[in-house]
């Protein structure tokens, strides 16, 4: 397995790089996120240090979530529950305190990859349903070939749901999957609904039917078909 560590501090890269290759994993090493970037797509893992001299690592790891779904491990050294709770909501698959015990990092690189191997597979790259086609490549939405403008978090819901014909969806699903802020699950339950409703409307409105998404209610959403 090919692991990139992203560490600026010189002693701690080589000494986990060392104790990496001991393992039996192929390791590469960049000292900056410019470096990072350049770098990440040829990887199983990322290890990826929040504090950067050039990026803010955090925008890493949100760069390289945007781009594929290689699994990432961040490390930050500020100690605070917040700061691992932004580095997985930047996208990180798991986020440690340093300093971290080595043994400990590599019990967490097996769980995080057992849980990646078990991940589905790929969405399909066009989702047709009639005369509405979605593209994941280009991230386009078509309604009889006209195209309908979409926000990201838009086209996310919709893709969603298009993937999951006839599967009622709850709303704390929705949330945690498009969202993927951990802190929903805890918020109040009238704010998630308010959040959802919003943009259920407005995709209603752009594909000029509700019968595209409808409401289950108590329960969630679950996409139709005109």
């Amino acid at each position: 397995m090919h692991v990139l560590v992203v560490e600026d501090e010189k002693d701690t890269a080589e000494s986990l790089v060392r104790g990496l290759r001991r393992h039996g994993y192929d390791v590469a090493a960049a000292a900056t996120g410019a470096r990072a970037l350049g770098a990440y797509a040829d990887t199983d893992l990322v290890l990826l240090d929040l504090e950067l001299p050039d990026i803010d690592g955090l925008e890493v790891c949100r760069s390289i979530r945007a781009a594929c779904d290689i699994p990432i491990i961040a490390f930050t050294d500020r100690g605070t529950e917040l700061d691992r709770v932004l580095g997985l909501q930047a996208g990180s698959d798991d986020c440690l305190d340093k300093p971290y015990g080595f043994r400990e990092l590599i019990a967490r690189i097996d769980a995080v990859m057992r849980r990646a191997r078990s991940r589905p597979a790929p969405p399909e790259p066009v989702v047709e349903r009639g005369p509405l086609r979605i593209d994941t490549a280009t991230r386009e939405v078509w309604l009889h070939g006209r195209w309908i403008a979409t926000s990201r978090k838009e086209f996310d819901l919709l893709h969603y749901l298009a993937s999951h014909p006839g599967v009622v969806i709850p709303r704390r699903r929705l949330m945690a999957e498009i969202w993927g802020d951990p802190m929903r699950h805890h918020a109040d339950c009238s704010q998630v609904s308010r959040t959802i409703d919003t943009h259920v409307s407005t995709l209603r409105r752009k594909l000029g039917s509700g019968a595209w998404i409808r409401t289950v209610r108590g329960v969630g959403f679950t996409f139709g078909q005109v």
